[in-house]
């Protein structure tokens, strides 16, 4: 399992990777903008269940 810090960096990277393809693409219902902002979002959920679990030790 990930820890919070290299969550963190995939967010990062993955949001960071994400601006660019929209930019190039210049359409969000791109299918690579799709599955990039979808892996982004299974990434934040990681991050949100690992903070759940901080919070609640």
């Amino acid at each position: 399992m990930e820890n919070m810090e290299e969550m963190d960096v995939m967010i990062y990277e993955t949001r960071k990777m994400l601006n660019t393809i929209i930019e190039e693409k210049q359409n969000l219902l791109d299918e690579e903008v799709i599955a990039t902002s979808q892996k982004l979002d299974i990434f934040l959920n990681k991050y949100n269940n690992l903070l759940k679990k901080k919070i609640l030790k």
